[in-house]
């Protein structure tokens, strides 16, 4: 089907019942497809559908906002009876029965006071108009629904054929915990079957790998009500993984030049002021009150690094100066967003600093790059980038803006690296490139970023003794590349299935003696093994062997070593190697070097 449902007008889509209603000539056309366009104009629709079969199940729905999101869509509603995952199907039924009905979506175009009238007795609705400036507004209404909104729709129900229904969820009431509790429910459409075959296929797969299931299966770590929510507990096995990934990212940062430094986790609100981020950041911070001073618990690094430039005296000799530290920030996320390690409200980001020279801008960035291809292709993702631009909210000059976005730019575009304007999305001190990686699933993750900063020296007033001896102004250049060790280790867990890479698994060999008789061996091999940095457990319980070997499989050990007579006799290991699906027989010396060989495995 090659039907136009939409057109482009810059920016904006514009759909056929706006272009019907308009005197002007609309050339760009968006059709009925699975282009982003398509989809926004598909899901947005969906959610009216889903919302137009909710009310036909139950009477006294009312409505709040039901936007297109990355994933799909979602519609936030309050209705009497408790709906659960399990109604999902009489809704999608509904929906169907709908779609079929091929029903015309018709744009209603009137004022703001005339749709207060309305609907007078809808206080969600009556929320929403809360959030819509005065003057005309438009009303879309398919058969015996309608709904306050801007669009844009398909012109007919009929082209709502292929959804699916993901889940239901609570949502606060225009996002405030201090407001009643909504039902919302996420849902997804396409153009075509084939293509919501695959999705559905993606999202069932994605259930199996979901990394708080996997992570208490491997005991990497735990949450507990009577810590808080959003406050991860690190269990010995995932302490052991993220220790690896940071003793691992600590030489990599050091061979780079690197200098390891470490801020405090609480600083006089003074400084949050002056960076601004009291004033931009402040709704997201955590404060408290010391000796009738107030201060706020570091949701970033950068002020403690700041500093540390401005603890002496500068040359421009000394530039560019690389700080990194795992700093470990807090953030006031609302209960809501929270989803395991991928929002959490403490974490701990790999974060460092780059005070450099304006002209000095690239080749910092460049380097970046490099090391940022570097850490991705060890671990297997796939890569794009993304340029944030000035965001509504921001602090600083524009010519500052200006030549920060230009550099990073630049960077880019002088090696031949494609990548995409998220136009607004910066941070509100400076522009940045966003890392977006690619899982297993083909899903995106926005993990690293480097952001180029004139403000925050320009306000701390902090400076150089260049080549003429006088004082000039760095610039300062964020970075991160993991994002988080928490996010990321969510994400690799459910890349790779919680099949880690040998150099970074908890525990990378399991040895199972066959008798007690054997079990002074199987710990002298295992403390010879340590010694290499090698991470090894010996399995003495009094379970059977095949117990002990599914033991190790189910805790995803990549290598299993059996120790028998003929092994301790014959000073050999019989090693069933998980991940090669292949079981051979070595000699404790050639066992030791293969392992080295794939701990060696990490290219950063």
């Amino acid at each position: 089907m090659n039907d136009v449902i939409a057109y482009k007008e810059g920016a904006l889509v514009i759909d056929t019942q706006t272009a019907a209603a308009s005197s002007k000539t609309y050339e760009d056309k968006i059709l009925f497809d699975n282009s982003k366009d398509a989809l926004e104009v598909i899901r947005h629709s969906c959610a009216h559908l889903m919302a137009q079969a909710i009310k036909a199940l139950y009477k006294d729905a009312q409505f709040f906002v039901g936007p297109v999101i990355e994933d799909g869509f979602y519609y936030d509603f309050r209705v009497n009876e408790k709906i659960g995952d399990a109604d999902l199907k009489e809704i999608e039924k509904k929906m169907a029965e709908l779609a079929t009905a091929k029903l015309p979506i018709e744009k209603i175009y009137t004022t703001k006071t005339a749709v207060i009238k309305r609907f007078e007795h809808d206080n969600l609705k009556q929320e929403v108009l809360l959030r819509i400036p005065d003057g005309e507004v438009s009303i879309y209404k398919q058969g015996d629904f309608e709904d306050l909104c801007r669009g844009p729709h398909v012109p007919n129900t009929k082209y709502l054929r292929f959804f699916k229904l993901i889940k239901v969820a609570g949502a606060y009431l225009g996002g405030d915990e201090k407001r009643e509790m909504l039902t919302r429910i996420y849902g997804i459409a396409f153009a075509d079957k084939e293509s919501l075959k695959d999705y559905i296929t993606m999202i069932e797969e994605a259930k199996k790998r979901d990394h708080r299931k996997i992570g208490n299966e491997l005991k990497l770590f735990t949450f507990d009500d009577e810590v808080g929510a959003g406050l991860p507990i690190w269990l010995p096995n995932g302490g052991k993984l993220r220790s690896k990934l940071e003793q691992l990212l600590f030489k990599a940062h050091r061979k780079r030049g690197y200098l390891p430094v470490r801020g405090p986790e609480l600083l006089k609100s003074d400084a949050w002021k002056i960076s601004g981020h009291y004033q931009n950041y402040g709704e997201n911070m955590y404060f408290t009150v010391i000796d009738e001073s107030e201060y706020g618990i570091k949701p970033m690094n950068c002020l403690g690094h700041i500093k540390v430039f401005q603890s002496e005296v500068r040359s421009y000799r000394d530039l560019p100066l690389k700080f990194f530290e795992y700093g470990v920030v807090h953030r006031h996320e609302k209960s809501g967003v929270l989803h395991g390690l991928f929002r959490v409200r403490e974490f701990t980001q790999d974060d460092a600093h780059i005070f450099c020279t304006p002209d000095q801008i690239k080749e910092n960035v460049i380097e970046i790059l490099s090391f940022v291809d570097s850490i991705m292709k060890t671990f297997g993702f796939k890569y794009e980038m993304e340029i944030s631009t000035r965001p509504e909210k921001s602090i600083g000059d524009e010519k500052y803006w200006e030549a920060a976005t230009e550099g990073l730019k630049n960077a880019l575009d002088e090696n031949g690296i494609h990548y995409g304007i998220d136009e607004g999305g910066g941070a509100f001190y400076g522009p940045k490139i966003d890392i977006k990686i690619t899982d297993a699933l083909k899903r995106k993750w926005q993990c690293g970023t480097i952001q180029v900063d004139f403000n925050l020296p320009e306000r701390f007033d902090i400076s150089y003794i260049d080549a003429n001896n006088e004082h000039a102004r760095p610039v300062m250049l964020h970075r991160a590349i993991l994002g988080s060790f928490e996010r990321f280790i969510g994400i690799l867990i459910e890349h790779t299935s919680g099949e880690f890479p040998f150099f970074l698994a908890p525990t990378q060999a399991v040895i199972i003696p066959i008798s007690d008789a054997h079990l002074a061996y199987a710990k002298t091999l295992a403390n010879e093994l340590m010694a290499e940095e090698i991470d090894v457990e010996v399995s003495s319980k009094n379970e059977s062997l095949n117990k002990r070997i599914r033991n190790a499989e189910t805790m995803r050990v990549p290598m299993i070593l059996v120790i028998g007579d003929a092994e301790v006799e014959g000073q050999s290991v019989a090693v069933r190697d998980r991940r090669e699906r292949t079981q051979y027989n070595l000699t404790k010396e050639a066992l030791i070097s293969k392992m080295k060989e794939k701990l060696s495995e990490v290219h950063f």
